[in-house]
């Protein structure tokens, strides 16, 4: 017993640990793009979108945390996809279309950088934010490709720096505000602030991390689920309030003007110039980390699924010896970078992700009773996404009218490149998780210990 315990404790996640892993990976890039953006949507009424996002958010932490449990892989959401679905076409089109998501991200912060950038230096021009978008991109493609670790060490650092600034930001905006800027006599159609739920959604993002620390966290049938309702939970708060304050403090009209860099703009009524600039330095920071780490994992591990369906057996930042993933999916993004403005990539990036995280839902209802979750949760999970998905798709049809054509294409092409890799290399995604094999590792540590314990 004693020896169980050393074992569990050994685990580099406790329940505290994955919370603040969950917080670290949400608040991140995604507030310092959404907060203008669904606010220019839903006016002074966001903080509703963000009550929603989260109560989204909820549902699909339940559900990815019980496939979690059932399934204990670093593989995540693409693992759950294999199990749900099996070893085909679609599951290998899904761990695709993944990756592309994740390049789409990429992108959004990336250009979020730009636009934060090119506002601070007093040249706000579309040249100058691309220029500077294609910089910070082009900087740590050359960092990962060199193996520096020294941003991805900093991470505890940054994460710790953007939390106090929104905290301190937050927490003295609502002393600022100005109740006529929140009455109701301003309030937009409900229907607005539905809209804005896809965008919302989009800031809870990361919060699935937690599920790929299922392997190295500590008695993961009490803290699972318990990490991912708590990390959530308190981010959530934090939205709703940041929300209030920058409604508070901006009239709608500033709010859509400065819609891409709206948060530094709400600190300059309170705290004057140096507010706005210690606000849109700490984007920067929170952008700049965000493409780091983002480059790191979506490159070489989701590139690596993608194309040889099998998550890499050993994770190390040193890809110099592998750059293969960091230059195509760098190339990739430049153009998403160029051709698209910071609305129309943080919309394709948040539908994309809600269309895989609701197919796995979706899929988690034909493993119900393997993973023992209740099949409301897991059906209200899968129903949420698919609805937010179609709210935000009417509300793009006149606005973005080539949104759609984004999304199709996006499918489209993780459908040719899963066919290309099969017919070409050979390869098929492949599950992580084998019941068999767990049960029969179970059986041989066992009887180890047993033998141990006779020795003894």
């Amino acid at each position: 017993m004693n020896e169980n315990k050393t074992d569990n404790n050994s685990k580099a996640f406790g329940l505290w640990s994955a919370v603040f892993l969950g917080i670290g990976s949400m608040v991140g890039a995604g507030i310092f793009i959404v907060i203008g953006q669904a606010g220019a949507i839903a006016g002074n009424i966001v903080w509703l979108s963000f009550v929603i996002g989260g109560i989204v958010a909820l549902l699909s932490g339940y559900s990815l945390a019980k496939l979690a449990l059932r399934y204990p892989s670093r593989g995540g959401i693409i693992e759950y996809l294999v199990q749900c679905y099996g070893e085909g076409v679609f599951s290998g089109s899904a761990g695709v279309l993944f990756y592309l998501a994740g390049l789409i991200a990429i992108a959004a912060v990336a250009k979020s950088f730009g636009e934060y950038l090119a506002v601070l230096v007093g040249h706000h021009t579309p040249y100058w934010v691309n220029l500077f978008a294609l910089g910070i991109l082009g900087f740590f493609t050359l960092i990962n490709l060199l193996g520096a670790s020294l941003v991805a060490k900093s991470e505890n650092a940054i994460v710790l720096i953007k939390l106090t600034v929104l905290v301190l930001f937050t927490g003295a905006a609502l002393l600022y505000i100005h109740p006529q800027l929140l009455a109701t006599s301003k309030m937009p159609p409900i229907i607005d602030m539905l809209y804005a739920v896809g965008l919302t959604f989009f800031a809870y993002q990361g919060f699935s991390v937690i599920t790929n620390t299922v392997e190295d966290m500590q008695d993961p049938a009490r803290n699972m689920l318990r990490s991912m309702l708590l990390a959530i939970g308190l981010v959530a708060l934090l939205y709703i309030a940041t929300s209030i304050a920058v409604l508070g403090n901006l009239p709608l009209p500033e709010i859509i003007k400065a819609k891409d860099y709206a948060l530094a703009e709400a600190a300059r009524p309170a705290f004057g110039e140096w507010g706005f600039r210690i606000m849109a330095v700490t984007a920067l920071i929170a952008t700049a980390s965000a493409i780091n780490a983002s480059l790191y994992a979506t490159t070489q591990i989701s590139y690596t699924l993608a194309k040889e369906g099998n998550l890499p057996k050993v994770y190390e930042y040193n890809v110099f010896r592998s750059n293969e993933g960091l230059i195509v999916s760098a190339l990739l993004i430049i153009p998403m970078i160029l051709f698209m403005n910071l609305s129309q990539i943080t919309t394709v990036a948040a539908l994309v992700v809600l269309i895989v995280q609701g197919l796995t839902h979706l899929g988690h209802l034909l493993k119900i009773r393997e993973t023992g979750a209740n099949t409301w949760l897991v059906a209200f999970a899968a129903f949420s996404m698919f609805a937010v998905t179609v709210l935000t798709l009417i509300y793009t049809r006149h606005r973005m009218p080539d949104i759609p054509y984004y999304i199709l294409g996006s499918f489209a092409f993780a459908f040719f490149i899963e066919i290309a890799l099969r017919a070409f290399s050979g390869r098929s995604i492949q599950k992580q998780f084998d019941e068999e094999e767990s049960k029969l590792l179970h059986s041989v540590t066992l009887i180890e210990k047993i033998l141990k314990g006779k020795r003894d």
